[in-house]
């Protein structure tokens, strides 16, 4: 399958069949994509939470309460195969960057120690210019997106329904999933699955803006 037949094929489902599972081997995969999604500096400033039986999509349900202003988003999350609570970290403390740069090094991807330092002296200025600006926690949320950008597309390469959701009360998840505490902030809900006979949004055609709105030539 090509990459531009998945995107065009690709759309958001708004209901699931929640008899069907996603094969143990395929969700390894969409996981993997999300482990290896890129980011700024390498700072990998997230913590995804994975709910793949009952219990765990239940959990996630509870910050779609009904009634509530998000309670039509609730059995998208309790229908579906697995869903993925995608959060951000609110800091990247010394300790945190050395862990990276740690397993950098671990990794091997330093010939030698003077290029692990020039590594370690770039990462500390970029992450110091943030702190100054007083942006770390948008920033890390902006690289998130680009995780949740990496599964959507992987899911629909491996022909799996997915369904960004930030229709949900923020606080209850964090409440819940004591992220506060573990310096998180709960961002985004993708659920994964595959869409049920009555999901409308399966039939509709996609429409984008034209190429040449969307497009200008530097």
């Amino acid at each position: 399958m090509s990459l531009l037949h998945t995107l065009q094929k690709r759309y958001t489902a708004k209901a699931y069949d929640a008899s069907r599972r996603i094969p143990d081997e395929t969700i390894h995969q969409l996981l993997e994509a999300l482990r290896l999604s890129p980011s700024s500096i390498n700072a990998q400033p997230w913590h995804f939470i994975v709910a793949d039986d009952d219990a765990g999509r239940q959990r996630i349900a509870k910050a779609t309460p009904d009634p509530g202003p998000f309670a039509y988003n609730k059995k998208k999350i309790t229908e579906a195969s697995h869903v993925v609570l995608l959060c951000a970290r609110t800091h990247l403390s010394d300790a945190y960057v050395d862990a990276l740069l740690a397993k950098e090094k671990e990794d091997g991807r330093f010939n030698d120690d003077n290029a692990f330092n020039v590594r370690k002296e770039t990462v500390k200025h970029y992450v110091g210019q943030h702190v100054q600006a007083g942006d770390v926690a948008e920033w890390n949320q902006r690289q998130l997106y680009i995780a949740q950008g990496f599964l959507l597309l992987s899911a629909g390469l491996l022909n799996v329904d997915a369904t960004p959701i930030e229709g949900f009360d923020a606080a209850i998840a964090a409440k819940e999933f004591d992220l506060e505490k573990q310096g998180l902030t709960p961002m985004v809900i993708v659920s994964l699955g595959y869409h049920a006979e009555g999901d409308s949004n399966a039939t509709r055609p996609k429409s984008r803006l034209s190429a040449d709105v969307v497009f200008s030539k530097a």
